[in-house]
């Protein structure tokens, strides 16, 4: 604090003021650690016992409060929650806002807003309210309730609510408190009381999120809802035609908004294309996302995912009240402290039930003996009131031993109160029955205290019965598979080379087009020097002068080959080799010759798929040289490490190398397998083997809807969930399929061939009740048909249809051959006859070259050499061996 010093007026006005520091002490010390600590206890972070947050309780208390039955305005509410929330009405209405959202402990009534599409609720006074019968049920009991007074004194509030449910895990929390925060995921209502069954059953159960936007999410790394863990969420898109892709379904924490406006900046920063976009939302997600003609949609449906808020990371952070201090949990033991709390809840209810009951019985059971042995007779001469109750105390005595407990003087004068009406009227029997009801209830309360965890299971069994209906799980739990950005970008940006000056980018429009490509690729460069880099796409960069080969580089990429012949030197001898470039380090310079000044490239080619050419070697005439021209093989070159030396050619200069005959593949046909689990094919040997395939072989696939197509096989296909057949193409092998024509009501039997591959077909009727049966791709299938019973007829013997044999081979919009007038029960695909298929014969059956193989050439060369984002890897130049 700065005081001026110099009051006196008189004093001379070029004097200047002086001034002290004082330092601030006392109260200011310690406001911070408050302030933090009512933000934490107070407001962000919801207590363990009910799963409320202090704003969340009062609501529901002062709902309660107005409780009738019928719906309040929210305004109401809001202003009598403000009697216990010292804070605004907006944030009370908010507040409430999200747990009417929830569709849990409120009953709504008018416009609540919509958490798919981000709209926002109608103002308070506009929308009602009322506790849900949930909420009646599990969260309120005044009687175990612990009360507290309000914040101004005048009221009183509960602590906690004796919620006897799991709440807290079933709606969710998330809070930003001062220094800490809790993001709890919202989990599935029924499962939720399972796992809470299996705790009580001594079981081991794990729980999962549920969102209420429904979509697809990975929880491979959930750690339990614990600081550290991950959960990836997805959109469910699919393919609606081959240009339209349609989501159904949204990632927790997205809006159809949000989700809109994310592809659209994808669509403008270029890493998707997208020509038009329509949001059908209403009760239910509908958004079309249209695609220019030419587009692959499995492309676009990754690129979605890699590029915009169709996938998303959650990190949970379970953190909870407890006994007025932060705790953090796992999901797992929220759960099961929830639980012990049930337990304790319904123990408590159990325990007032039982004494209520036996003051009920006691009082019963005094009223009988004062009525039935006419005790009320005695009081007629007493003249006080002492003398009253000691007559009556008198009277009582030979009729008490049978009692539970010791009658008071309360008791006596309960007594009195009875209406001399009623002890008219008294009728001894229904008064017995009454005790008897009455004692077959203690028994019936004293049996659920001494089998309390049965009790328990029986009260969560009652809560999935009554409240489970339409509560099942919205979000399919699935493992995904990362998607790799680099292979589903859209190469929008068009790549140039100066080859002579040595520059690459995209600026360089003048100059010579090599490939479409995206911001995020990078480059690989081959230059006549015999040497070789990568680098990031940029509008310029300086390689190295005489460019001979430009493309986009595919990590890990062990298909591609690339065949070279250099000399060693300016007079030197010249080699042969043939490598792959699976890892590198971005903008470093590598040479691929042996290092001496003066080498240069004589030959190079880059093979997609490992095809090896045959050239034609044509030497200078120079001395004694008999043989000038020769043919070499590229075949007869083994695929080894970048950095080999290579196959001695010639020590003798070489005039001119011609191309003689383009190369056919030289490595094995790739083996492709199906990953169930995450619906995606692979390389890596995860899941079934679906075969192995070259170039030209395609992969068929068959719905349920009767539609089918065969596709080149790729690692970024997706497929629909009516699948019912994919296999490798074999396009000599019969389709043979059963259907119900729904125009005719009648079934037919077609078998065909495939005439245009890469088009996607229907081969059964297309009246809208017609069905596919069975399908099947064996040469020589068997079918079963079970016929209905008809009235008054005996049931036919089932019939077995060698389909071969039934009908011959046609065109695929033939309608087939009629199978039965009679009426049919079911039809069952049965195993097929044996049969020899034909062996398929390829052009490139050639002694092949295994990418493992090419893997292990490679591994002295690249296992301490990986590109990454940054550029930079742990690479040692020593130890780099000639392989030949």
């Amino acid at each position: 604090m700065i005081e001026d010093q110099n009051d006196d007026l008189t004093n001379d006005h070029n004097e200047e003021p002086k001034e002290t520091i004082t330092r601030i002490t006392g109260m200011y010390k310690d406001w911070f650690l408050d302030y933090a600590s009512y933000v934490i206890l107070e407001r962000a972070v919801p207590a363990i016992e009910d799963g409320f947050k202090p704003v969340q309780r009062r609501i529901m208390h002062s709902m309660k409060d107005l409780d009738d039955g019928r719906y309040n305005k929210v305004a109401n509410i809001v202003g009598h929650t403000m009697q216990y929330h010292p804070h605004g009405d907006a944030s009370i209405a908010d507040a409430m806002v999200q747990i009417g959202q929830k569709d849990l402990l409120i009953d709504t009534q008018g416009n609540w807003g919509n958490i798919l599409t981000g709209d926002r609720a109608a103002a308070s006074r506009y929308i009602e309210a009322r506790i849900s019968k949930f909420g009646l049920d599990v969260v309120f009991n005044p009687k175990i309730t612990e009360w507290q007074a309000s914040y101004d004194g005048r009221r009183k509030e509960p602590v906690n609510l004796p919620v006897m449910f799991p709440l807290l895990l079933a709606q969710g929390g998330e809070g930003i408190a001062v220094g800490l925060s809790t993001k709890i995921l919202p989990h599935n209502f029924i499962e939720l009381i399972d796992a809470s069954v299996k705790h009580l059953q001594g079981k081991r159960f794990t729980i999962l999120p549920d969102f209420p936007t429904a979509g697809i999410a990975d929880f491979s790394n959930y750690n339990d809802g614990n600081r550290g863990g991950k959960v990836r969420v997805r959109a469910k898109i699919s393919q609606l035609d081959k240009n339209t892709l349609v989501i159904n379904e949204l990632p927790f924490g997205t809006t159809t908004s949000s989700l809109i406006d994310s592809i659209l900046k994808a669509n403008d920063k270029g890493k998707i294309k997208v020509k038009k976009i329509e949001d059908n939302t209403a009760a239910e997600v509908e958004i079309l996302v249209h695609l220019p003609s030419g587009l692959s949609p499995d492309k676009t449906i990754d690129a979605l995912y890699a590029f915009t808020s169709c996938e998303s990371s959650i990190s949970p952070l379970g953190c909870v009240i407890e006994d007025n201090k932060p705790l953090f949990i796992g999901v797992s033991e929220m759960l099961r402290r929830s639980t012990d709390n049930t337990v304790q809840l319904l123990k408590q209810e159990l325990e007032i039930k039982l004494g209520e009951l036996e003051e009920q019985w006691h009082f019963a059971s005094l009223e009988r003996i004062f009525i039935e042995n006419r005790i009320y007779r005695d009081i007629e001469e007493q003249e006080t009131w002492e003398g009253v109750i000691t007559a009556i105390d008198k009277g009582l005595q030979p009729h008490i031993k049978h009692l539970k407990r010791a009658v008071t003087e309360d008791d006596i004068v309960r007594l009195t109160e009875i209406r001399i009406k009623r002890i008219s009227k008294f009728d001894i029997d229904k008064a017995q029955q009454k005790i008897d009801a009455l004692e077959e209830q203690i028994a019936e309360v004293k049996h659920h205290l001494a089998h309390l965890i049965d009790y328990t299971i029986a009260y969560f069994t009652r809560l999935k019965k009554t409240y489970g209906a339409g509560r099942e799980r919205k979000t399919e739990i699935r493992t995904f598979d990362d998607v790799d950005a680099t292979k589903v970008v859209i190469r929008n940006t068009k790549l140039y080379v100066n080859r002579e000056e040595g520059f690459i980018g995209t600026s360089l429009r003048r100059n010579e087009y090599v490939c479409d490509c995206s911001d995020i690729d990078d480059i690989i460069v081959f230059t006549k020097e015999g040497k070789m880099m990568v680098t990031k796409v940029d509008s310029k960069t300086f390689i190295g002068k005489d460019i001979i080969h430009v493309a986009v580089f595919k990590k890990k990429d062990k298909r591609t080959i690339y065949n070279l012949i250099y000399r060693d030197g300016k007079k030197g001898p010249s080699y042969i080799k043939r490598f792959a470039v699976t890892s590198m380090t971005r903008d470093r310079e590598y040479d691929l010759t042996n290092g001496n000044k003066g080498s240069v490239s004589l030959y190079f080619s880059a093979n997609p798929n490992g095809e090896a050419e045959v050239v034609t070697i044509n030497l200078r005439q120079a001395g004694s040289i008999k043989k000038l021209k020769w043919d070499i093989d590229f075949a007869d070159i083994l695929i080894k490490g970048r950095t080999s030396k290579g196959n001695l050619v010639t020590k003798y200069p070489i005039k001119r190398i011609d191309l003689k005959e383009k190369g056919v593949s030289t490595l094995k046909p790739r083996k492709i397998w199906f990953d169930d689990t995450v619906q995606r094919l692979n390389v890596d040997g995860r899941g079934e083997l679906i075969g192995e395939f070259r170039g030209e072989d395609k992969l068929l696939i068959i719905n349920q809807s009767g539609m089918l197509k065969t596709v080149t096989p790729e690692v970024t296909m997706h497929f629909g969930s009516d699948m019912i057949i994919m296999e490798k193409w074999v396009p000599k092998k019969p389709i043979s399929a059963i259907y119900f024509h729904g125009e005719k009501e009648l079934y037919y039997v077609k078998r065909f061939l495939i005439e245009q591959e890469g088009r996607e077909e229907s081969f059964i009727s297309e009246h809208p009740n017609s069905q596919l049966e069975i399908v099947s791709t064996d040469w020589k299938p068997m079918a079963e048909v079970v016929f209905a019973k008809e009235r008054g007829k005996d049931r036919k013997d089932n019939l077995e249809v060698n389909l071969e044999e039934f009908i011959d081979i046609k065109g695929i919009s033939a309608q087939g051959n009629q199978l039965t007038k009679d009426k049919i029960n079911q039809i069952n695909l049965l195993d097929p006859l044996p049969h020899e298929a034909p062996e398929e014969v390829h052009a490139d059956d050639l002694e092949v070259v295994d990418e493992k193989q090419i893997s292990e050439a490679t591994t002295e060369t690249n296992s301490k050499e990986s590109l990454n984002s940054e550029g930079e890897s742990e690479d040692d130049d020593e130890g780099q061996t000639t392989l030949f």
